[in-house]
């Protein structure tokens, strides 16, 4: 059966196009299997939210709620964590293939991205690489494209919703960044908004934006997880520059 008709079915199903309410599924692409969870209408524009490293779609519990009003949402488990897969492969560029892959299998040409932390990343790969896809793309506090220096060593512990190969294969890849990445965040040509957690951060993310040409800067003083720390913040910028308004410039109090 092609994606096409796929979602075709998924919306007779649904009465003609009717919403979807938190429904996980899964996909079988690129040879993994691919945890994700649906929300919205199916027919409405689809928005794609990818997670940070060590976390899967929960962390966007009350994010999807609030797009879903609006949009066909989609929050995958990355590979290596939640319901998807451990393949024991994890090189970021593959994991960007994965949400091509994911996007095939539901027959979505375009989505806007969002991405936090490593999803950020995962995001900024796909925009570069696959420009095509990519209506919008909101950075979430994403990791510099430059080698992160002063990281404090990964310790094991008993964690079991996420693979540790991915955490040690990942930390290696924002540790000492393919340079190639710098010059493909010049490529990308979806409007971008990058929002930085600001002083708490131990990220850069105006380091990225100022390689993405026309990018918006926006910083919530909120720490890393600006979603979780300031949602309200969050949501009203992401708004913002989805409806196509200029984001709250400079910074903005959680």
């Amino acid at each position: 059966m092609s994606a096409q008709e796929r979602r075709r079915r998924c919306q007779r199903a649904l009465s003609g196009g009717g919403r979807v309410a938190h429904v996980i599924r899964e996909a079988h692409v690129n040879g993994i299997k691919l945890g994700y969870r649906e929300e919205g209408d199916p027919s409405a524009p689809a928005l794609l939210l990818i997670h940070g490293r060590t976390a899967d779609h929960n962390d966007w519990n009350g994010i999807t709620q609030h797009f879903a009003a609006r949009y066909h949402v989609l929050a995958l488990d990355l590979r290596g964590h939640g319901a998807s897969d451990r393949p024991g492969e994890y090189a970021l560029p593959v994991m960007a293939g994965d949400v091509v892959g994911l996007l095939d299998h539901l027959g979505i040409e375009r989505a806007t991205v969002v991405g936090h932390s490593l999803g950020g990343v995962v995001a900024y790969l796909l925009a570069m690489s696959r420009p095509e896809r990519v209506e919008r793309l909101v950075l979430e506090d994403p990791p510099q494209p430059y080698p992160l220096a002063n990281r404090a060593p990964l310790v094991e512990d008993g964690s079991t919703r996420f693979d540790w190969r991915m955490m040690h294969d990942t930390e290696r890849e924002l540790v000492d960044p393919d340079p190639a990445w710098r010059e493909g965040l010049a490529r990308i040509t979806a409007p971008t908004l990058v929002v930085s957690g600001g002083a708490a951060s131990p990220l850069r993310a105006q380091d990225v934006a100022a390689l993405i040409p026309g990018a918006e800067l926006v910083t919530i003083e909120a720490g890393h997880l600006v979603h979780v720390n300031a949602r309200r913040a969050f949501l009203r910028v992401v708004d913002d520059f989805l409806n196509g308004s200029p984001a709250a410039a400079g910074s903005s109090n959680a």
